[in-house]
């Protein structure tokens, strides 16, 4: 919907340009860049696992962890972080992520045992859930207008700034050249976070408490030179008024009591799974089917990117239009087409079998904008960064699912029924979607009520 006001509601863009003294939109290309910087660490790493097993002499089972570590510890770091953020501002945070995210990619290059291996990359998954944390709720807090749009910009970086690096990595994926690989990733992280990190800002407390009517003058273009246009309509009430404001500020345990929270929760982790289970063996799946090197490669390297632009695209759309509806037809589509995957990969069918890889993460990986949206709408736009938080531990469930519980289905019942599970878990979180509505003491009323219903 709207960058800006309706008759009578709030110009967001001018607030926030009469605060920063420029457009609030350049708080989302520092924070998108810093996404992008982190990413490898999620998306690379089906593709250097098996020249660092190779390199240590260890069997590739017994890297089959790290990404389980690497969910954990960034989903964790998440609530701390996001606590801070609330409190005391992004920057200090966010130069702590730097060098841990970038020394830890560094130090990769000379790990000489496993267990540095396991230390270093669970150092940097703190780095990139610091990161994380602060680019969604840096999104949330200056544009609760655009909340959809804007996540989806954040977490589109995250996911598709690695396609510009997993052609890299996998031409050098050899135990000669991996070590310069990870040394230049890790200094590349470093200088791009600390650069974002000296961009950003917290709005100020009072940045949205002017009642003046200035704002319906406004006209139509912002002081930031941002277009003014229509906001969504179930993301405002009549006054234009953004749920996340509209509505009461929830603080974590307030949010615990409330059963919509434990439905997210539930759901996040079934999505997430079926998410990470393709991210994480992508490369694997394909070796398993017996397609060409050039299909692994390209569903590697294509993966980020449908899984990033999908973010923004789905992002915009569940802002101007119901957002539980649009979730439901987008995790339930994830299912289905994880399901067609596995025909694909039996067919031997391998421009198919990247085109259904990057179709089913066009449609599951938007998980990521959906949820923080979503609780910002219903408990309130204040605690947004410590409430997501708690909320994304949840990707922890996802993430052991996608390696230590994947490898033990793997080899108990194959590729292929534990690919299913993960196409029927996406399913059942976008069915469960309808069941959702804000809670009632949420302040939200009249038609938001009616939406959710």
């Amino acid at each position: 919907m709207a960058d800006g006001e309706t008759d009578g509601g709030v110009d967001y863009a001018r607030r926030a340009a009469d605060t920063l003294g420029f457009s609030r939109w350049w708080q989302i290309l520092a924070a998108a860049g810093m996404m992008a910087a982190v990413s490898p660490y999620q998306y690379v790493w089906s593709s250097i696992e098996q020249p660092l097993a190779a390199n240590l002499d260890i069997a590739l089972p017994a890297l089959g962890a790290v990404f389980s570590f690497y969910v954990v510890f960034q989903s964790l770091s998440q609530f701390p972080a996001g606590k801070w953020r609330d409190r005391h501002g992004p920057k200090t945070l966010t130069f702590l992520a730097a060098v841990l995210a970038g020394g830890g990619y560094v130090g990769l290059a000379y790990a000489t045992a496993v267990w540095q291996l396991y230390l270093l990359y669970s150092l940097g998954a703190v780095g990139v859930g610091i990161v994380y944390t602060v680019a969604v709720n840096t999104a949330v807090k200056w544009f609760p207008d655009r909340t959809g749009l804007t996540t989806g910009i954040g977490t589109m970086a995250f996911a598709g700034g690695s396609a510009l690096v997993v052609p890299y990595v996998r031409a050098n994926a050899t135990v000669g050249a991996y070590a310069d690989v990870l040394r230049n990733l890790g200094v590349a992280i470093l200088l791009v976070t600390l650069v974002g990190a000296s961009l950003l800002q917290a709005p100020p407390d009072d940045w949205l408490d002017d009642d003046s009517d200035e704002d319906s003058d406004a006209g139509d273009v912002g002081d930031g030179g941002e277009e003014v246009v229509s906001e969504p309509a179930d993301a405002t009430d009549d006054s234009g008024v953004a749920a996340s404001l509209r509505g009461r500020d929830y603080g974590t345990r307030e949010m615990l009591s409330t059963w919509q929270f434990w439905l997210l929760y539930a759901m996040f982790i079934a999505t997430a799974g079926a998410d990470l289970i393709v991210t994480a063996n992508v490369v694997r799946f394909a070796d398993h089917f017996g397609l060409a090197a050039v299909v692994a490669t390209a569903a590697a390297t294509l993966l980020p990117v449908a899984a990033g632009v999908s973010r923004m695209i789905l992002g915009e759309a569940s802002d101007r239009f119901d957002r539980t509806w649009v979730m439901a037809v987008s995790f339930v589509l994830a299912g289905v087409f994880r399901l067609g995957l596995i025909g694909a990969g039996r067919a031997e069918a391998g421009i198919p079998f990247v085109a259904l890889v990057m179709a089913a993460m066009f449609f599951s990986s938007p998980l990521y904008v959906f949820f923080p949206s979503i609780v910002a709408d219903y408990y309130g736009a204040w605690n947004s960064s410590g409430n997501y938080a708690v909320l994304y531990t949840a990707k922890v469930g996802g993430g052991v699912f996608a390696g230590t519980v994947a490898g033990y289905l793997v080899a108990r019942f194959g590729w292929e029924p534990t690919f299913a599970l993960g196409g029927a878990l996406a399913i059942a979180a976008g069915l469960a979607t309808f069941l959702l509505r804000p809670p009632s003491d949420a302040g939200l009323g009249g038609d938001e009520s009616a939406a959710a219903d």
